[in-house]
């Protein structure tokens, strides 16, 4: 998805509409400063303003996405290129999620170890020695509660039995048993538990 593109279009019919950035920024209950990122292509605008704009613009949201008018003989194939486009993005991103949940217990991991092999090698039983491993311990169960979280906004589980792809409820991840990211869960669709793979997209690219 070209954001600079997106910008210059946003720009451009805004000026056709002889609009301002303050004018377009008033209409849509945001700053100037969010429509002057939109236009240098610095961010795209919110999935909850995209509408509005695309009406005060005379635009459609394949239009406003793809950064260009497009006549009806083009409007097939550009349409499936913006789908195929967002969901390759969907996946980069649940893939940077996964990466993070990665980075989190393997950090937490090494650092809970060093800490207390440094504590029990160095202090004798006491109350300083106590507060380090509890507090080392809390700290670690912490990290492993958010890597949690990085791991079920990561895509969707697929259930074994009927190959639906859902995403559960947090606590239903964090009772279910697992197997690195394969998880024992209930299907919502057919009902069935199964050990549900990590899938980063609808597609089968599976973790």
């Amino acid at each position: 998805m070209d954001l600079i593109k997106i910008g210059k279009f946003i720009a451009d019919c805004r000026k056709d509409k002889k609009i301002t950035q303050e004018q377009l920024a008033e209409k849509l209950y945001i700053t100037d400063r969010a429509v002057s990122k939109w236009e240098r292509g610095l961010s795209l605008p919110d999935a909850d303003k995209m509408l509005d704009l695309c009406n005060i613009l005379d635009i459609n949201v394949n239009e406003l996405l793809n950064g260009e008018r497009i006549d009806m003989k083009n409007f097939e194939r550009k349409n499936e290129e913006l789908l195929l486009e967002l969901a390759r993005q969907d996946e980069i991103k649940n893939k940077k999620l996964m990466t993070s949940m990665w980075t989190i217990l393997i950090t937490s991991a090494l650092f809970y170890v060093g800490i207390l092999g440094i504590s029990l090698y160095k202090l004798e039983e006491g109350f300083l020695l106590g507060t380090i491993i509890c507090a080392s311990t809390a700290l670690f169960i912490v990290a492993a509660f958010i890597a949690l979280k990085f791991e079920l906004d990561a895509g969707y589980y697929e259930c074994k039995k009927c190959h639906h792809k859902y995403i559960p409820s947090y606590f239903s991840v964090l009772w279910a048993p697992h197997m690195s990211t394969t998880r024992y869960l209930k299907c919502p669709k057919c009902g069935k538990r199964s050990w549900s793979k990590k899938v980063m997209s609808k597609g089968d690219n599976k973790l």
